[in-house]
């Protein structure tokens, strides 16, 4: 099982995480694949009572170094340049994180996060469970901040273009949907709205997963059976067949035409003709290459 991509530009590679063998995985384009970083997301002695244990969301800042959500550990981390370890969030007044999930920076530096407790090793009913409910957090400058709690599986999540919506999916089979957050000028976001739902018409337990967006606005997001690509405004455009479940992707290459698909298993990639946002957006924005 394979999740949590992210391109690295200036060096021109893939990470991506292995949730359930506790690794993050770089992919050269020459098709060399190689350990990253091993306990990368839980560092205790008892890892045989998790599932997913390791690492899940990776995402790059604007100095390019790697955040990554760690399951096992429940908490957000940086790696520096040195090799150390940031924490920046484990704790939400006072009590632990569930297990972040997935996440994205704003081009002004702020991280938003989901923190469903998928990685816990019994889910919602782990006893070690000490956050009563699934958040979408902004963490700034050490502060983390609550934007919502009305999912009970937020997953995916990513930016408009322009930054004006927060797009979070949920994986919960009993409310399949995604939802279309404004975003405040304090970086804040107002009541959100339902952009899609699929709940009434595409049965069985699976739902939503990682979500992008591209430079037209279209949203990218990993369903039941594959791809779906819908408009701006909520329409379905169409769903990608994909020869494995989808779990997440990643804008990629020099152009950010090429959408790299983590699915079960398997490592894809598409090239399209639209350039994506998000991912190493606040990278290339720190370059002035941001459009």
């Amino acid at each position: 099982f394979v999740e949590g991509p992210v391109w690295e530009p200036t060096a021109g590679y893939l990470l991506f995480s292995d949730p359930n063998n506790n690794l993050i995985y770089r992919w050269t384009q020459d098709g060399e694949v190689s350990v990253f970083r091993t306990k990368s997301g839980f560092s205790g002695g008892d890892i045989a009572r998790y599932h997913q244990p390791g690492s899940n969301g990776l995402a790059l800042d604007s100095a390019g170094r790697v955040t990554i959500d760690e399951h096992g550990n429940r908490r957000v981390v940086r790696i520096e340049r040195t090799g150390a370890v940031t924490v920046l969030a484990d704790r939400y007044q006072g009590k632990r994180l569930n297990s972040p999930n997935d996440l994205v920076y704003r081009s002004d530096g702020s991280l938003y996060f989901t923190d469903p407790p998928f990685g816990l090793p019994k889910v919602f009913e782990d006893p070690a469970k000490e956050t009563p409910f699934s958040g979408v957090y902004r963490w700034r400058d050490g502060q983390l901040t609550l934007l919502t709690a009305e999912l009970r599986g937020p997953n995916g999540i990513a930016f408009s273009p322009d930054e004006r919506f927060l797009y979070v999916s949920n994986w919960d089979p009993a409310r399949k949907v995604i939802m279309r957050y404004p975003v405040q000028a304090d970086g804040t976001i107002g009541p959100g709205t339902v952009f899609f739902d699929i709940t009434k018409t595409v049965p069985g337990g699976d739902a939503w997963d990682g979500v992008k967006v591209d430079s037209r606005g279209h949203v990218f997001a990993a369903g039941p059976e594959g791809i779906y690509v819908l408009a701006a405004d909520g329409r379905h455009l169409g769903t990608i067949a994909t020869p494995e479940h989808v779990a997440n992707f990643a804008w990629g290459d020099a152009d950010r035409r090429t959408l790299y698909v983590t699915a079960s298993a398997g490592v894809y990639r598409l090239r399209l003709g639209v350039t994506g946002t998000g991912g190493f957006a606040a990278h290339a924005a720190a370059a002035g290459n941001l459009r």
